[in-house]
């Protein structure tokens, strides 16, 4: 691929063109953003080579589309609109249904493959891409059918310079399943992170107490509310389920505690402990 226009110079986009860019150095990287402050740091730092437009995307071998989900939804057929019959459209969003259907009928739908890669941090902008970012990594694909069957093949050569396993899913089952696994855990800790911040109103007395089990408990709370109110607006009924089950399990939690059923938390405690083989991998 000659030219790779990255749409959205952030964490997700800027890593898969970092790692791209050293596989492939004479590739040539450019960068579209709405924050010219993030196109002008990309530029300076070398995640990019110039700065681009939309109309970029005309002679593009490969538009990588890493924006807010909202603003996906509005742009793609736009840039769908735009490209040659070679080239390849990619977005990473973390919600594949309302996408999807948006270009269902989009006369250059062939061009477009919607995935999602599992993989980030909880830090933002164009400086927070780094290499490696989605080595052994999952990328979801949803449609592939409805992708042209030559930008499928580029697809998963990029995938797999970029180092990255292949899982394939709907929409609809991909956008349930990550509610649970990714959007509640966002949730849950925005919220935990409200929690003590409306009780502990000495700042100082969370930074001394806070040990290395609450930090890690609050990390996705750094995440940018600019990425993450969109995907709980377009997985709202998802995300609303999953809320339910889990503040049931938080009450049961709590109805324990107040009948002193110890035996009973440790139980929970206990069978919820095989998370940590399941993380491990299944073979």
């Amino acid at each position: 691929m000659n030219n790779i226009v990255v749409i959205g110079i952030g964490l997700i986009g800027g890593s898969m063109v970092k790692d791209l860019k050293k596989v492939h150095p004479a590739t040539k990287i450019i960068g579209v953003d709405t924050n010219a402050d993030h196109v002008n740091q990309a530029l300076v730092s070398g995640l990019i080579d110039e700065k681009g437009t939309l109309d970029s995307v005309k002679n593009a071998d490969l538009v990588i589309l890493s924006i807010p989900v909202d603003a996906s939804v509005a742009l793609l057929p736009e840039i769908l609109d735009l490209v040659s019959d070679d080239t390849l459209v990619i977005d990473v969003g973390s919600t594949k249904l309302d996408v999807c259907h948006k270009v269902e009928h989009h006369i250059n739908r062939r061009n477009y493959l919607s995935c999602h890669p599992i993989a980030g941090t909880e830090f933002s902008g164009p400086q927070a891409a780094i290499n490696g970012l989605f080595k052994d990594k999952t990328n979801i694909i949803c449609e592939v059918e409805k992708t042209a069957f030559k930008l499928q093949e580029s697809a998963l050569r990029v995938f797999s310079d970029l180092g990255m396993r292949i899982r394939y899913m709907n929409p609809e089952s991909h956008d349930k399943h990550i509610a649970y696994v990714s959007h509640l855990s966002h949730i849950s800790s925005f919220m935990l992170g409200k929690t003590v911040i409306d009780k502990e109103r000495n700042e100082r007395d969370i930074f001394d107490m806070a040990g290395s089990g609450f930090a890690s408990t609050v990390r996705l709370a750094k995440s940018s509310p600019n990425m993450w109110t969109p995907i709980f607006k377009q997985n709202k009924t998802n995300v609303i389920e999953t809320l339910d089950e889990y503040i049931n399990n938080l009450n049961q939690f709590k109805i324990l505690l107040e009948k002193d059923d110890f035996e009973a938390i440790f139980n929970e405690m206990k069978n919820t402990n095989r998370i940590k083989d399941i993380l491990k991998g299944i073979a």
